[in-house]
């Protein structure tokens, strides 16, 4: 056991609210949604960078094999890191312990007391991926999947359990990361499998700790409602963000397009049409979530569920509000350039007209007739200038008079 951490709380009484929970709530997801915000902001002043799928050591199936986990255990990364923490919560207190072997965190003993079990995986390695299926008798097709991390999100009932496949967009290290999560839902029992480290349930866990709260009174379907909404929320301030930055970059186009603006308008284009190729089937997921009539799902969860539902319709027409905006960007550039591309040509086009009289009289008294009756007058030179002159300060008068050229 690579350490140990126990947090127990007293029993007190459950009298917390919805009040102070959605205070809770909203309080962690502000500060967030500010750290968010200003990351992407920064990203705005440079390039966009895509969304990108995390580094991953899992192995890949080769086309033809055997379905299942057990091809990927002979394929196996010994070197890939995996982190295990078992959270163990109910009326009676709070208990995390951490683990670097999953034989002992399987082998932790159960609470009598009624309780919920969450155990959070960071790490694909498959032989740790096949040892909880197999202790918790978990098909070996459902193994896979959370092995192959190009899944599209869904849901599986079984008998006894649920499994929930969904993606989770956050900012890492000034990137989007597209990560998928695996979800094991059993009535007691949650497992979660996560590719890399680092995820947006923090708030859950800060609320896990506290002594009162649906938490407490509640199985473990409410602690799987409570990650899912907090995938989803997690999304508003990342699109709150790109909003703001596509008001800078309308700022930046109207008074200096240039083609880095074009290179940042084309990544976020792209990073918002990746973002939607996500939360669709996140919709479709939670659709089926709040229909299901399995027992694993509360009946009184399904407000709550619903409530997902919302969120998710909010965040997607938030998507398709930006994608249109951003669209209405590339208009906007492309317009910019040509008036900008217009404006120049205007100068020029202007600077060559004072010199077309100019160019005619030369063109005339410059040719190489023999008798031409002005190039023998003594005062030819200074009207030939004063011809120009004055045709050119004529042109000057009607083009500022059109509004062509002075100030507006």
């Amino acid at each position: 056991m690579h350490g140990l951490l126990t947090k127990i709380h007293p029993v007190k009484q459950p009298i917390e609210s919805a009040k102070d929970v959605a205070h809770a709530t909203s309080g962690a997801i502000a500060k967030t949604a500010s750290f968010i915000t200003s990351s992407i902001l920064d990203l705005g002043k440079g390039v966009f960078s895509p969304i990108g799928q995390p580094h991953s050591s899992a192995p890949r199936a080769e086309p033809g094999t055997a379905p299942g986990i057990e091809q990927y255990l002979h394929q196996e990364d010994s070197s890939l890191k995996v982190g295990i923490t078992v959270i163990d919560y109910g009326p009676d207190g709070h208990n995390t312990t951490t683990f670097d072997d999953i034989h002992e965190a399987l082998a932790l003993p159960e609470q009598q007391n009624p309780h919920v079990r969450w155990i959070n995986i960071d790490g694909l390695r498959p032989s740790v991926v096949n040892a909880v299926c197999q202790h918790y008798d978990v098909h070996t097709l459902s193994a896979e999947d959370v092995i192959h991390t190009y899944q599209r999100s869904k849901m599986e009932v079984f008998d006894d359990h649920m499994i929930i496949i969904a993606r989770q967009l956050q900012l890492a290290n000034d990137k989007l990361k597209n990560e998928q999560i695996s979800f094991f839902l059993f009535q007691k029992t949650l497992i979660t499998f996560q590719e890399v480290p680092g995820d947006v349930f923090g708030p859950v866990r800060k609320r896990l700790e506290k002594s009162t709260g649906r938490f407490r009174t509640y199985q473990a379907d409410y602690l799987f409602y409570a990650l899912l909404d907090s995938i989803i929320d997690h999304l508003f301030p990342i699109l709150e963000a790109y909003g703001n930055a596509m008001e800078e970059m309308e700022i930046e186009i109207l008074e200096d397009p240039n083609a880095l603006s074009q290179q940042k308008l084309f990544s976020m284009k792209r990073d918002l049409s990746l973002q939607r190729r996500v939360l669709w089937p996140i919709r479709e997921l939670v659709d089926n979530l709040y229909r299901d009539e399995s027992e694993l799902i509360h009946p009184e969860l399904k407000t709550y569920y619903r409530d997902v539902q919302d969120h998710t319709m909010q965040v997607i027409d938030l998507l398709e509000t930006y994608r249109e905006t951003a669209s209405g960007l590339t208009d906007l550039y492309q317009t910019s350039v040509g008036n900008k591309m217009n404006e120049i040509m205007k100068v020029l086009t202007i600077m060559a007209s004072f010199f077309i009289p100019i160019t005619f009289f030369a063109g005339v008294y410059g040719m190489n007739f023999e008798h031409i009756p002005e190039l023998g007058w003594k005062y030819a030179y200074p009207v030939f200038w004063g011809g120009c002159l004055t045709m050119s300060l004529g042109l000057a008068i009607f083009f500022w008079r059109k509004g062509w050229i002075g100030p507006k």
